[in-house]
């Protein structure tokens, strides 16, 4: 399984920006898919996570009513949806994908594409 995500740059607080992570190698039917972000200097942290079947999705508190997830079962494509970006959301973003029910805990994951850089400027 390859995990390829994208879509970070520089954006101002307040704005929005959309990373896209897109799976190869296999479906991801009976994934769980998270995303985590890692900030200069501090640990890998989660920000949220789903099912890629549906149910649920479980948010960090940092970033509850701000961050979203979708998906496009056609492009095997999971999006992360950023609202009402904040300078404390700046870090590298990376998407990462396990079997089996969701988990908060970055160890869990079997699968991380790169990272992708989020910067937000105040």
């Amino acid at each position: 399984v390859q995990l390829q995500a994208s879509g970070g740059g520089l954006v101002q607080a307040g704005d929005s920006l959309r990373l896209s992570c897109t799976g190869s190698g296999r479906t991801f039917s009976s994934e769980t898919m998270g995303w985590f972000r890692q900030a200069p200097g501090k640990e890998r942290e989660f920000v949220l996570v789903v099912r890629w079947s549906g149910g649920p999705t479980y948010y960090a508190d940092s970033v509850k009513g701000r961050f979203t997830i979708s998906r496009d079962n056609a492009k095997n494509t999971v999006y992360l949806q950023m609202n009402n970006l904040k300078p404390e959301d700046t870090a590298v973003y990376y998407c990462a994908a396990k079997t089996g029910g969701t988990s908060p805990s970055v160890g869990m994951y079997d699968y991380w594409g790169q990272g992708t850089l989020v910067t937000v400027s105040s």
